[in-house]
Order: structure tokens, then sequence, then C-alpha cells
């Protein structure tokens, strides 16, 4: 079988993090979902998603196909069956398709109409909207935990580090550093990948990951919930947040109940606000439905885009979400919605400068031996276009 993971209607709830990027690729867990269907799989995959970004995310096409909604997090249930699905037959839940295994190579035009419905008796996790991703990443953490984890040895960890509750539930990869810190399993595991650094002073509360070559700086508090992405570095205090990755908050200040996409940075005391002062339900802007809706939180932080950034001492209200590619800074709260490419902050937004976000984007990607090249380039003119340019 060949696996292609497909975006369908959850793409519009989880932008602006899908601007950029098909459904499966975002990270949730440890790993992102497409990295976790690969594994219990044991397959590669490829992803059908909007076509400005197939050059980057291109789908591969065989004559047996099976098509997943990589808005699902699997489980070992669930795989088994998908595998047993025929030709024709798709795999739902309620009026949610989860698999479809065509019965033709053209994965372009199905007629679901036409194929035989199984209802699944599994139960999986899938997110649908965007605060999905940190209200279930204490669960995907305890479940990439076991699955990366299985039948292996944790590299030995030092003897300064004071650790609460059971060492076994502690896994680093090769090659992490972390001397002096406090690592408390209590009520999760901790993760940490390869080439990692804890610095001294910090304290972590499982459920937590700390993906390749990232790195919690000294008197860092991160409590349960949190996974920061490969290539990052963080500092202060962070609670059930999800970083992408290739992404920092290097310095003091408060995040949480957030999601933070890929080449961001927060300036030092930045500060998200998750809960009203009325204790009230939280709203969160909604490009699906161009207006804000109703999350059903309590605490709901901050929601951004790839390739943006705040100033020093910026104040994020509760509930904002901010597009792709925004300079935001200036004393005050800012405002709950703030789109793609934008400039400035409280005392007004102006259209970014499209060649200078460019410049910035290719400057940060060479910080990392990277190239931002003439694909990722097309990616974000088709999003500036798509902001600026309405007719």
């Amino acid at each position: 079988m060949n696996y292609i993971l497909f975006d369908g209607p959850a793409r519009n709830k989880l932008l602006p993090l899908t601007l950029t990027r098909p459904v499966a690729d975002i990270r949730i867990g440890i790993l992102t979902i497409k990295e976790k269907w690969e594994q219990v799989l044991n397959a590669s995959t490829s992803t059908k998603t909007e076509e400005y970004l197939n050059k980057k995310y291109p789908t591969i096409i065989s004559d047996d196909n099976v098509l997943i909604a990589g808005s699902v997090l699997p489980n070992h249930d669930l795989v088994i069956e998908i595998e047993s699905l025929l030709p024709g037959q798709i795999l739902k839940k309620e009026d949610f398709e989860i698999a479809i295994r065509p019965d033709t190579s053209n994965i372009h035009k199905i007629n679901s109409a036409n194929y035989q419905l199984i209802e699944t008796k599994t139960y999986f996790l899938k997110i649908e909207n965007t605060w999905d991703i940190f209200s279930l990443n204490h669960q995907a953490i305890l479940n990439d935990f076991s699955l990366i984890t299985h039948n292996r040895k944790s590299s030995k960890i030092s003897n300064t580090n004071f650790i609460i509750g059971d060492p076994g539930k502690i896994f680093f990869e090769e090659g992490v550093k972390a001397e002096y810190t406090y690592l408390n399993t209590t009520d999760g595991p901790i993760y940490v990948g390869n080439d990692a650094e804890i610095m001294e002073g910090s304290k972590i509360r499982g459920p937590f990951a700390l993906c390749e070559h990232s790195t919690v700086k000294m008197d860092a508090k991160i409590y349960s919930g949190t996974t920061i992405g490969p290539y990052s570095k963080v500092g202060g205090e962070i609670n059930n947040s999800v970083i992408f990755g290739y992404s920092n908050k290097g310095h003091d200040g408060f995040l949480g109940n957030s999601v933070i996409g890929e080449w961001c940075n927060l300036g030092a005391d930045t500060n998200t606000s998750n809960l009203k002062n009325t204790y009230d339900i939280v709203r969160l802007w909604s490009y699906n439905y161009n207006t804000f809706v109703n999350t059903g939180l309590q605490f709901c932080g901050l929601i951004m885009g790839d390739h943006s950034k705040s100033g020093i001492n910026t104040m994020f209200n509760t509930g904002t979400v901010v597009g792709v590619s925004s300079n935001i800074y200036g004393s005050g709260f800012q405002r709950n919605f703030i789109p793609s490419f934008m400039w400035g902050g409280t005392h007004g937004l102006k259209t970014y400068n499209f060649k200078k976000s460019v410049d910035v984007a290719k400057a940060v990607f060479a910080r990392r031996d990277m190239e931002f090249d003439q694909t990722e380039e097309s990616i974000f003119n088709h999003i500036y276009e798509l902001t600026h340019n309405k007719k």
C-alpha cells in the first residue's frame, strides 16, 4: 500500500499554522503527525495538500493507494482497521472520513457515494482546531513516549540532576547535556532528543518533550504538556505549549496554552495572557469563519504562524492569533488578531514590505546553514497575495 495523508476539512480550521504546511506536518506530542504515521505503519508517506504547497510537499501516487486524514493521530488498533480496508471502502467515524482506499489510482476523483462505509470501533485523537494542539498535547506526549522508547534504553542521566518521581520515565537520546536540573515525572514522562541541552537550574515537569538540538536555558520553568520542537531555544516560564521547531523564546516571560510555528522569535520579556480576568471562555479568531469563535476553553494564549516575531516587552492578550511573517512590537496589549505580513503593534499596523520579509527569512535560514530558496519564496508570495491582494 502507498499511504497519503490528506488535509481534509481540518485544514481551514488550523490556519494560520497550515498556511505553510500540510495538516500532517503539524507537531503535537514529540513527533509531527506524519512522523507518527510513518512510525506505526513502518512505511514512508506523502501528503495531499494545497496546490501552492505541492512543490515542497509533493504527493506520491501508486497503483494501490490509501488516503488517511492528516488530522488523525494514529494508534495500533486504527492501523489494523486501515490496513484491512479493501478497494472501494471508507473507514469513518460518524460523518468524519478517517481513511479511504480508492478503487482507482486516480485519487483526485473519488465519489464516496459509491463506496462502502465502515464505522470504526477504535477510539482515536484528532486535531480539529488550533487550540486542540496544546489541549491534546499532554496525551500526545504520553503516546509518543511509549512509541519512541519501546524496548530502548535511555542514555546515562547525570547524578547531578534532582529527579522527582520515577527515573524510568526519563529518556535521553545520544548527546544530551543536562546537569543540576530538576526533573519531575510525577504527572508524566520527560523526553530529550539528540544533542539537546537542559541548562543548570531549570525546573521541568512532565509530560515534556525537548526535541533534537534544542536548548532549555538556565533557570527556565516548564510545566506539563509542553513540547519544544527541534533546533529551538527557550527560557523563562512555559506552560502547556507547543513550539513546532526552529523558533526561539530565549528570555524571561510567560508563554501559556499556546502554539508557536517555525522560524518565530519572541523578544525578551514577551508575555502571553492565557486567562481572562473575568474567567470567561476564550474566543479566538477563525480564518474558516472570518470571525471570532468560542473555544470552550478558559485557558488559551497565543497562536502564531511561521516566521512571525515579537519585540521586547510585547504583551499578547488572551486568545490572540498572529499570521505568517508579521513583526509585532510596542507597549500595551496587542490586538487579538494580526494577519500575515504585518508590521507594527498597538500604535498601528502596516503591511510588511515583501522583499524585506524575504530578506529576513533568508538571513534566519542562513543562521541554520539552510537556504530559503525559490520554493520557500513562492509559498511566501502566495500567502502575501492571499492576505493583501484580495479582490
